[in-house]
């Protein structure tokens, strides 16, 4: 891998992690079609913590009194003004990594990162998300006035669907709460946050299968594609709660069936 490899894979998980475009699927198809060799896990994870962290910063005080309100709750058994947006996010987190343990144990990379299927999911979820997004109910639903736990379930159980490459975990979360009734901002809102501990719980469950790949990694291009993710995750997701609520997700689904259909007439 060179600087413009790195670098281009930083710029594109940086723009892709927060838009309902699948950051893993545009990931997973660049060997394909740039003839550039996999990066490998411990290059997979840099990026990840970076978009991580960009979340981290942009949302600071929020995650900040979700912790608090943790701590408040489980220590000390008082209620913290953020207790149910702490509450039905951990329960989501929770059913997500319930199944996504159980998903890993099945060996499904060959088929699942493969260009038919990345584009498949591509076009039926962004189908999907097209029409639930300007059908869906109109409630004064949110997760952070009120516990909702069997939403939470359920938006926790569609993002674990995001490991199949194409499915996006911002795509498939966002369709989720706005078809229970959220709007697009608090649908967006929570969909970011919800992208934390799934990030660095990755982050923690394959630091280990990296430390013993064989793969040889390059710490100067992890540290340019992590940095470049960082930088354009910010800008992704200042920008996508900026024009969200205006232009809604009909642009993205667009973008994905024509990726979709282009990549399936290509390969």
């Amino acid at each position: 891998m060179d600087y413009i490899s790195s670098t281009l894979y930083g710029l594109i998980q940086g723009l892709s992690e927060f838009l309902p475009v699948s950051s893993s699927g545009h990931l997973a198809l660049l060997p394909h079609f740039l003839e550039i060799k996999d990066p490998g896990v411990f290059f997979d994870l840099t990026m990840h913590v970076g978009t991580g962290f960009a979340v981290g910063l942009y949302f600071r005080r929020e995650v900040m009194a979700m912790l608090s309100a943790f701590i408040q709750f489980f220590i000390f058994r008082k209620k913290h003004p953020s207790h149910f947006l702490m509450m039905n996010s951990l329960i989501a987190t929770v059913s997500s990594l319930i199944v996504i343990v159980a998903l890993l144990k099945f060996n499904l990379n060959d088929l699942t990162r493969t260009p038919k299927w990345i584009a498949s999911n591509l076009i039926i979820f962004g189908i999907l998300m097209f029409f639930i997004d300007k059908f869906c109910m109109r409630t004064k639903k949110n997760f952070e006035g009120s516990s909702h736990p069997k939403e939470a379930i359920f938006i926790g159980l569609l993002q674990a669907m995001a490991i199949f490459p194409g499915v996006s975990r911002s795509g498939i979360t966002l369709t989720g709460a706005r078809g229970l009734g959220l709007n697009r901002h608090n649908s967006t809102r929570f969909s970011f946050l919800l992208s934390l501990p799934i990030i660095f719980g990755g982050f923690v469950l394959k630091l280990p299968e990296a430390i013993q790949s064989s793969n040889l990694f390059s710490l100067e291009h992890c540290l340019i594609g992590g940095l470049v993710s960082f930088a354009f995750g910010l800008i992704s997701i200042h920008y996508f709660l900026k024009f969200i609520e205006r232009i809604g997700l009909g642009p993205f689904a667009l973008y994905r069936v024509v990726i979709g259909v282009i990549i399936l007439l290509v390969v």
